[in-house]
């Protein structure tokens, strides 16, 4: 893969929240890549931090939250190639008269040693969502990624582009 490096460690935050409760809500943040000298962003980790599910008696209740590459209608997960991370919180407590037991899942918030870099974005933006379900309150996501610039040739640009648009 053709690119070098062009910045520093760049470590970008952001939060989301549903506008109604139990409600899918994505918000776009932008990159502002060069895509004119073919700029991409080099993701070296995500951390998503979900807000916790209401507990409530004989309910399960959950909220879930992702990162993607490209805009979503729903809440995808890790089999979705442009998924680049997700975060869930549940709690089951259905059949149960007190709160139930709390659950938590998330992708690997710091990839392994082994990885150059967990993945490439090459237009100009990316995606967090977030979702909650049985919850009687606002559900939000906040998260931080981290990467840095980097120049790619023209054909690895052109590949990473379509590939990126053609799997949305």
């Amino acid at each position: 893969m053709g690119f070098k490096k062009t910045s520093d460690l760049i470590a970008i935050s952001f939060g989301v929240a549903e506008i109604a409760p139990n409600t899918y809500i994505e918000e776009e943040i932008a990159l502002q890549l060069d895509v004119l000298n073919n700029e991409i962003f080099v993701v070296l980790a995500v951390d998503l931090n979900a807000s916790p599910p209401d507990a409530i008696a004989a309910t399960d209740t959950n909220v879930q939250s992702a990162l993607t590459s490209t805009s979503q209608t729903a809440m995808t997960f890790l089999d979705n190639t442009n998924t680049l991370a997700t975060a869930e919180r549940s709690i089951r407590s259905a059949g149960f008269v007190d709160g139930g037991v709390g659950f938590q899942h998330a992708s690997t918030e710091t990839p392994d040693s082994n990885l150059d870099y967990i993945s490439l974005i090459a237009t100009n933006n990316f995606f967090v969502s977030v979702k909650g379900t049985a919850n009687g309150a606002l559900k939000s996501v906040s998260g931080r990624l981290w990467g840095y610039r980097a120049k790619a040739d023209a054909s690895t640009y052109a590949a990473l582009v379509q590939s990126e648009v053609l799997s949305a």
